[in-house]
């Protein structure tokens, strides 16, 4: 199978992932919960996998570092504990059902920095008006995971610092491939997946939390501190963390950090963006194919989306799939995003490459293609 389908989940993993989350099944318990070997050895990977992450995204303090279960879980949590019902809320016109539900079942009044795709000085401009006395917390992912357009998070955040709003990024599509400094940016909350661009398995998620900023508890229960007390601890990561920690998932991610951070982001990042580029060039030059990218891919990374005239996206991501070619066709959990792009009637055929993709595959995917349009 050639797999096209990174922006859902890194399917490819470093082979260390694999190994990592073998050792932990045979080895580990689960951290706080004893001060036998195996309860020992899950506390020391745990520490360890926070301890990096603190590092990486420029936390001053692991324990800020808090593991949920996915992205659309840490959200929850950063827009929960800033947003109370019937609160305000500012978010970009690029967001993921991630955030805007969650925003909707708060009953919050949400106000969208509108703004043409890969234009981020109108996305600062939109944001810059909004931003106002009175907004409870501004929510912006880092890249649209329909289009990979990068938005603005470093201009959205000088503004959220100048105007005393807290700021929650949505890191999906970002982390591990583009620069992150939690310490920079000063923002609230940064939530992310274990899954993308971080290489780690499925079921781990990450939400860096800012220095002093409240958090709202969506389970309680136990910590392994604390016992006695009928309450949630106050303190991170305990606080966020209840019941038994994934430990294999944990283990993983920590092996998948580790791969991005010798490879080096950004020998992924342009390695994405160079098979993006090429992909996008092939396919405008094909009848009847809009492609959805900048030239140069400038405010872009390794996601591409396109429709082809009188074609139905969903049938083409059919045809690809029986042909062994893994793509996402649809509105991809974010109708937001295409109303703001214009193709909230059609949705797209969305490609997101990763590190373990070649150029080999890209040929062959369009010649594939190729046979599949008129």
């Amino acid at each position: 199978m050639i797999y096209l389908d990174s922006a859902a989940t890194t399917f490819q993993k470093p082979p260390a992932v694999a190994d990592a989350m073998q050792e932990a099944l045979a080895t580990m318990s689960s951290p706080g919960r004893g001060g036998h070997h195996a309860a020992m050895k899950a506390a020391q990977t745990a520490f360890a996998c926070r301890s990096e992450l603190a590092e990486y995204f420029h936390l001053a303090n692991p324990e800020q570092v808090v593991f949920t279960l996915n992205a659309t879980h840490a959200l929850n949590i950063a827009i929960k504990s800033l947003v109370p019902p019937g609160g305000r809320a500012v978010i970009s016109g690029y967001e993921h059902n991630a955030v805007t539900r969650p925003l909707a079942a708060l009953g919050a009044q949400v106000s969208v920095a509108e703004a043409p795709l890969f234009q981020p000085k109108a996305v600062t401009a939109a944001f810059e008006r909004l931003i106002v006395p009175g907004v409870d917390a501004v929510i912006c992912n880092h890249v649209s995971n329909v289009f990979g357009f990068v938005q603005p998070v470093e201009d959205i955040a000088a503004l959220c610092r100048q105007r005393g709003v807290p700021l929650i990024i949505d890191a999906s599509q970002s982390a591990g491939v583009l620069p992150l400094n939690m310490a920079a940016l000063g923002a609230a909350f940064i939530a992310m997946p274990g899954h993308k661009g971080l290489y780690g398995p499925q079921g781990t998620g990450v939400l860096l939390c800012g220095d002093g900023v409240p958090t709202h508890t969506l389970l309680e229960g136990g910590t392994g501190s604390l016992s006695v007390q009928q309450e949630m601890p106050d303190f991170l990561p305990d606080r966020l963390e209840a019941g038994t920690h994934n430990m294999p998932g944990i283990s993983g991610l920590l092996a998948g950090l580790r791969y991005v951070r010798e490879r080096g982001e950004e020998a992924i990042c342009q390695k994405e963006r160079q098979m993006t580029l090429m992909t996008a060039e092939s396919l405008r030059a094909m009848p009847g194919v809009r492609v959805y990218a900048m030239p140069g891919l400038r405010d872009q990374t390794g996601v591409l989306s396109f429709t082809v005239e009188g074609r139905d996206v969903e049938e083409i991501g059919d045809a690809l799939a029986q042909q062994e070619i893994a793509v996402r066709a649809g509105l991809h959990c974010a109708p937001q995003a295409h109303r703001s792009a214009g193709t909230l009637d059609t949705g797209t055929v969305r490609l997101s490459f990763s590190d373990f993709n070649t150029q080999e595959e890209i040929y062959h995917f369009l010649t594939v293609f190729r046979g599949l349009i008129p």
